[in-house]
């Protein structure tokens, strides 16, 4: 078995290529294909923990659920390099699953000579195992102070002989232009593997965007294959952007959620089954002002985040850390998810020089360590009975929960502070959960809780749509929006030359 490989490629950042990679692998596989993505490398600090030989590694979020559109297993083969930036000059590098400090010490430029044969390898092994290989490229291909040391555009799709899509962001404007001007800085053997244009996030009337696809075509002799309307409520957890109030379900609002946008914020991705849920909003907030200008505020979420102590330093740069120890004086529901947990507690140390020293927000009586050595794996749990009541998240007591696990601190009791009579309560065994002793703040190392169903429905009476339904909804749109025979063009076997 040798698998067609599609490629989809991007004018820009955000373009539309992990959305529509995703899409793909939800509808070849309903052709009773067997399907795997693959991006060689991607920067993000989402990420999800995978299993591979007996051990468990990181992936980036986006491959991670174009698997499951696949309905394929998560492996790191399909993300096999993952940059994750820790600081705009600096990002940790993670090889086929594992954190790997000697790539992390080279400069960007020096590592592609090394990673290539790993991640040609990993794509040779996927072809191999499948009929088709969706293909997802970065930022754009024509990026010619790169292409010299390029190992996640055209060096791919060259070396798998890829049939290419194109697609841009219309809504952006000047969308012809980067069509043609990425095609125009291309060379003539890599441009001969596109396949196709597609005018992604279009408003208004198709019929108007005439004569500019033919035009386009008679310059290029590519034909624009897919106009693809803007759709808000897909559902599909966003890769990098931070959602805004037009992806939200449309309703009366009962409950607003305030997420904390700090820089270097992890696992956003989490969050997206919060916003599909009727009646609630989600709201990322950056400073005091936009806290308060929330009508109301139910919850306040402290999300994970890649470098936890800059993170908190921000925070009180902002005034946000007055502010979200105010909503908890109030009595306001305070959740930290990993790195928010880290922040909730009293202090936390840094013996290895993996994060740095920091004071906490004093939310919580923790203290936290940070290891060198990461925390990477699944788990499965279940809340403890008798939470301190009244609670937001009582109803969450005896509730068993699967999720993740991605950080270097080790968080426990403070003990001078417990020595005193304060005691956070244990509500997740092996130190994965705490609560304080009024009950309205909670801190947790379990990332994918509002993943579970079992969760949403304790805490909302509803759910979310299954991510079965959503990418279900993606084959369908895309099944109705490209021109006819298209996809099927795309895996068809090659004639001979």
């Amino acid at each position: 078995m040798t698998a067609q490989c599609i490629m989809v490629l991007g004018t820009t950042s955000g373009a539309g290529k992990s959305w529509l990679t995703t899409a793909l692998c939800r509808y070849y596989a309903r052709q009773g294909l067997k399907v795997a993505p693959f991006k060689a490398q991607n920067m993000s600090n989402n990420a999800r923990v995978v299993a591979s030989a007996d051990v468990q590694g990181e992936i980036g979020s986006a491959q991670y659920f174009q698997a499951l559109a696949a309905r394929a297993v998560p492996d790191v083969r399909m993300n096999p390099l993952l940059l994750k930036p820790e600081r705009d000059t600096h990002s940790q590098v993670v090889l086929m699953g594992q954190v790997s400090a000697e790539l992390t010490a080279l400069p960007w430029r020096g590592r592609s000579l090394k990673v290539w044969p790993q991640i040609a390898a990993a794509l040779d092994e996927l072809r191999a195992e499948n009929d088709v290989v969706v293909i997802e490229g970065a930022g754009s291909p024509a990026e010619i102070n790169l292409s010299g040391s390029d190992i996640v555009n055209m060096r791919v799709a060259l070396h798998c002989k890829a049939r290419c899509l194109l697609v841009t962001d219309i809504d952006r404007g000047g969308a012809f232009a980067h069509l043609y001007g990425t095609w125009a800085l291309l060379p003539e053997n890599e441009r001969a593997l596109i396949q196709g244009f597609v005018l992604n996030k279009f408003r208004g009337d198709a019929s108007l965007l005439a004569p500019a696809p033919q035009m386009l075509q008679d310059l290029t002799s590519i034909p624009t294959v897919a106009t693809l309307p803007m759709w808000w409520q897909h559902g599909l957890p966003e890769e990098d952007g931070l959602f805004d109030d037009r992806s939200v379900v449309p309703g009366r609002i009962t409950k607003t959620v305030a997420v904390i946008a700090y820089p270097r914020i992890s696992n956003l991705d989490e969050f997206q089954p919060l916003k599909n849920i009727p009646g609630l909003r989600l709201q990322w907030v950056r400073s005091p002002k936009e806290l308060a200008g929330l009508a109301t505020t139910d919850w306040i979420i402290l999300p994970g985040s890649k470098s936890t102590s800059a993170d908190l330093d921000w925070l009180r740069s902002q005034g946000l850390d007055a502010a979200v120890a105010a909503h908890a004086q109030q009595g306001g529901a305070v959740l930290g998810v990993c790195g928010g947990l880290q922040m909730l507690g009293e202090a936390l140390i840094d013996p290895h020089g993996i994060d740095g020293n920091a004071p906490g927000l004093g939310l919580l009586p923790l203290v936290t360590v940070f290891a060198q050595d990461k925390t990477v794996r699944h788990t499965q749990t279940r809340f403890v009975t008798g939470w301190c009541s009244p609670s937001p998240w009582s109803a969450l007591a005896g509730v068993s929960v699967s999720g993740y696990e991605i950080h270097h601190g080790q968080t426990a009791q403070h003990p001078a502070m417990a020595a005193k009579g304060d005691v956070a309560h244990c509500v997740l065994p092996d130190g994965l959960g705490w609560q304080n002793s009024a009950g309205n703040v909670l801190g947790l190392y379990l990332h994918g809780l509002f993943e579970d169903p079992a969760v949403l429905q304790a805490l909302f009476g509803a759910g979310a749509p299954t991510l079965d339904a959503v990418f279900d909804g993606l084959a369908d749109y895309i099944s109705q929006h490209f021109e006819v025979g298209v996809l099927a063009s795309l895996i068809a076997p090659s004639v001979p030359s």
